[in-house]
């Protein structure tokens, strides 16, 4: 635990999209926490980041941030996904507490035995799941919590989109080692949501292909989860849809919830809006609620429409602070993220054998 006098300070490593769209914003706009290191080489990148934080600090190689190991109180790895693994474990040698951007590591192995180093060392180690903290995520475990659905049967999300050209880089790229396709993309979200609302799993059923012309990473991806309580989860990720499907169906056995597009604050942060700076954060226009009902389609205006909860991502950031300073438990833990690896390593093996994967609960 860390004493509640002066803000903790917190370094950065990487500032590509995660780092500067989502990392960096949300640290600087959380009570408590200061955004004093950045670990880039790119000068394009440092002055980017000197324009919006002009008073943080740069150095080119997380070995560099190690030597200043104990000017700082948290470090944040949002740099690529190969690198998760030895970035995090160097940290945490280092003696600094950790927040880890999705996927946490290739496998649920090596997640299990980071979140062990952790706990050893008496350290946090969190996984940024800021999609816990969507809009429609909120307000959809408020109405099963309430009852609005009856028992929920089956759940279906879809993280879609139309980007039939290919863009590079390593997040396309075949190389296992990067640990890129959509599967570990947003099948990350995907598959933590529906932990989080329905539990375990037990049974993995996955398609996975590559549509687009030169593509060498999964674009293109379903997979089918049995939950130990019953609910089947449908989940979608690709990036070849020419028509978007809802980003919920969820059907249950009073009630069925269903809600088109995305929560507002990926691209209020990617417009650099910053939460503490714009006020309501993550409100959402009314023309965009979803409806709860049944027997009818929400298309035609069946249904009765669910005011969106605000979406809150500041809140991720603002319990990492409050787990430091108190010893509450992190937001999100190392071994939920294992269980979520355990899954899609389940579904790659589905979809490359064409079989149905059982998971141990």
């Amino acid at each position: 635990m860390t004493g509640t006098g002066t803000p903790l300070r917190v370094g950065l490593v990487g500032y590509g999209l995660a780092g500067s769209v989502f990392h960096a914003p949300l640290i600087a706009a959380t009570e408590g926490l200061v955004l004093d290191t950045i670990v880039t080489s790119n000068p394009e990148r440092q002055e980017q980041a000197r324009a919006k934080f002009p008073d943080v600090r740069f150095v080119a190689t997380p070995d560099e941030l190690w030597a200043h190991a104990g000017e700082l109180d948290l470090v944040v790895i949002a740099s690529p996904n190969k690198t998760h693994v030895p970035v995090a474990t160097a940290a945490l040698e280092a003696g600094l507490s950790v927040v880890v951007d999705k996927p946490i590591a290739g496998t649920a192995a090596e997640a299990r035995e980071l979140a062990a180093f952790a706990k050893a060392r008496g350290l946090l180690l969190s996984v940024f799941q800021n999609r816990r903290w969507d809009n429609d995520f909120l307000t959809l475990r408020k109405l099963i919590a309430d009852g609005s659905l009856g028992e929920v049967q089956r759940f279906e999300s879809r993280f879609e989109r139309w980007r039939p050209q290919l863009k590079g880089g390593w997040r396309e790229s075949g190389d296992p080692q990067e640990i890129g396709g959509l599967l570990y993309d947003l099948g990350s979200h995907l598959v933590d949501q529906a932990l989080t609302l329905f539990g375990p799993v037990t049974l993995v059923y996955a398609e996975s292909d590559l549509r687009r012309p030169g593509a060498q990473a999964d674009d293109d991806t379903f997979f089918a989860l049995t939950h130990a309580n019953g609910v089947r989860s449908h989940l979608y990720a690709s990036a070849t849809t020419a028509q978007l499907g809802p980003r919920f169906r969820v059907l249950g056995s009073a009630a069925g919830y269903v809600k088109y597009g995305l929560d507002p604050q990926e691209a209020d942060l990617r417009d650099g809006k910053r939460p503490d700076a714009h006020k309501p954060w993550g409100v959402e226009d009314g023309s965009q609620w979803g409806r709860l009902g049944a027997g009818e389609s929400p298309l035609t205006g069946g249904g009765d429409p669910v005011e969106t909860l605000p979406g809150d991502y500041p809140a991720y950031y603002a319990a990492v602070a409050d787990a430091l300073r108190n010893g509450t438990p992190p937001p999100v833990t190392a071994e939920q993220a294992a269980a979520a690896l355990e899954v899609l390593e389940a579904a790659r093996r589905s979809a490359r054998e064409g079989v149905t994967v059982e998971v141990s609960v």
